[in-house]
């Protein structure tokens, strides 16, 4: 497994929740990066993309809102985008 990230190759996942609806299952992941791998669905929107800055190497997923119950306490609190 390898990722662009430059912390390196990511060598290990450790699976943290998963939101499974029929033909879909967004995934939340913890790697060994000290980073979190989301599973989710491709955003296309054009317009949604164009508000937000995407550099290369990035991209972006959607996911429900519900799965984020499955980071652990200490990092629900974090972000400047929490309310």
């Amino acid at each position: 497994m390898s990722t662009s990230h430059p912390g390196g190759p990511i060598t290990k996942l450790t699976f943290l929740g998963k939101d499974s609806t029929p033909n879909d299952s967004p995934t939340l992941y913890a790697t060994d990066q000290d980073t979190y791998l989301v599973q989710g669905y491709t955003v296309t929107d054009p317009e949604a993309l164009a508000q937000m800055r995407i550099p290369d190497g990035e991209t972006v997923a959607e996911v429900p809102k519900r799965l984020m119950k499955y980071l652990p306490p200490e990092e629900q609190q974090h972000g400047e985008g929490h309310r």
